[in-house]
C-alpha cells in the first residue's frame, strides 16, 4: 500500500454519519464514510456539478489550464479562478481537482450538504480541501455554520481544511501575468537546460535575455523563456511587489534563480522587463 493510499485519520472525533459521494466519469456515484475515504476514490473523479455557460449567467465560470494538471481544471467564479491561479502557481502543489466530492452529515440536528471547491494534494503527500469565499460572505450566519461543520468534519480526518478568500492583488497580478508562460510544451527542455547554465551571476534582466538568444532562438524568445523560468520557480522574484521599472532588489533567495527587479504592467499586457539578479539558492 503505498503511502498516499494510507492517508486517514490523525486523531480528532470522527462524526459517524458523514458520507462523501465522489461523481466518476461514466456518471456513477461512489458513497464511502469519510472516516474510510483515501485518495484512490478520486482517480477517476470528475466535478461534482456540471461548469456552465450562458447569457445573463450571474457567476463568471471557466476552465482554466492547469500546468500542475497539464489538462483543464474548472472554476465557477472570479474569485475561484484567482485562488485556482495561486494553487498551480504553487511548487508545492501536485493535483488539483475542482468540486471534488458532495459531503452529507448531521449537524446539531441540520441534515447539510455541501460542495466544496477544490481538493488539492502537495508533493508531501499531504491534503488540502480548500472553500474559496469573498471575505464579506464569511460572517453570514449561513455561510459561516457550514464552512464551520466542514471543518470539523474534514479535519479529524487528517486532511487539512482552508478557507480562501481575496488573494493580494499584487501577488496575484504578477502571477497572472506569468501564467501567459506556464505551458512547458512551449519551451524546449535543451533551451531550459542551456539558458540556466548561462544565467550563473547577477545581472539585469534586459542582460538575462541578452545573455540566451543563442539559445533560445533570438531576443524574443529568450525573454519568453526567462519568463517561463519564472513560472516555474526555476527563476525568482520578490512576487509581492508590483513588478515595475522602479522595483528595488527583492530579498535574498535560493537555488539558481534569476531575480527580476522589475518589469511594468501596463494592465494585463507588460513592457520590456527592466532588471533582474541572478543568485545561487
Amino acid at each position: 500500500m503505498t503511502e498516499r493510499e494510507q492517508l486517514g485519520t490523525r486523531g480528532g472525533a470522527f462524526p459517524a454519519d458523514v458520507g462523501l459521494m465522489v461523481r466518476k466519469a461514466g456518471g456513477e456515484v461512489d458513497v464511502v464514510p469519510l472516516q474510510s475515504a483515501r485518495l484512490s476514490v478520486f482517480d477517476a473523479a470528475v466535478p461534482w456539478r456540471d461548469f456552465r455557460w450562458y447569457r445573463g449567467q450571474r457567476h463568471f465560470s471557466g476552465s482554466y489550464w492547469s500546468a500542475t494538471m497539464q489538462s483543464h481544471v474548472g472554476y465557477e467564479s472570479r474569485l475561484e479562478y484567482a485562488n485556482l491561479l495561486l494553487a498551480d502557481f504553487d511548487p508545492r502543489v501536485d493535483w488539483i481537482l475542482s468540486q471534488p466530492f458532495l459531503l452529507e452529515g448531521e449537524d446539531k440536528g441540520t441534515r447539510r450538504r455541501h460542495i466544496p471547491d477544490y481538493l488539492i494534494v502537495h508533493a508531501d503527500q499531504t491534503v488540502c480541501v480548500v472553500d474559496v469565499k469573498p471575505a464579506a460572505k464569511l460572517t453570514i450566519p449561513k455561510v459561516r455554520d457550514s464552512l464551520s461543520w466542514s471543518r470539523r468534519v474534514i479535519e479529524p480526518h487528517g486532511w487539512e481544511y482552508r478557507v480562501q478568500s481575496e488573494p493580494d492583488e499584487v501577488l496575484l497580478r504578477n502571477v497572472e501575468f506569468l501564467a501567459g508562460y506556464r505551458r512547458p510544451f512551449q519551451f524546449a527542455d535543451g533551451d531550459v537546460t542551456g539558458a540556466l547554465g548561462e544565467l550563473r551571476s547577477p545581472m539585469a534582466f534586459g542582460e538575462a535575455v541578452r545573455a540566451i538568444p543563442a539559445v533560445a532562438g533570438g531576443l524574443l524568445a529568450a525573454r519568453a523563456l526567462v519568463l517561463h523560468l519564472l513560472w516555474a520557480r526555476r527563476l525568482s522574484t520578490d512576487l509581492t511587489r508590483l513588478l515595475s521599472a522602479t522595483s528595488g532588489p527583492p530579498p535574498s533567495f535560493g537555488p539558481v534563480a534569476v531575480r527580476v527587479v522589475g518589469f511594468q504592467l501596463m494592465g494585463a499586457l507588460p513592457s520590456v522587463v527592466d532588471r533582474c539578479e541572478v543568485s545561487e539558492r
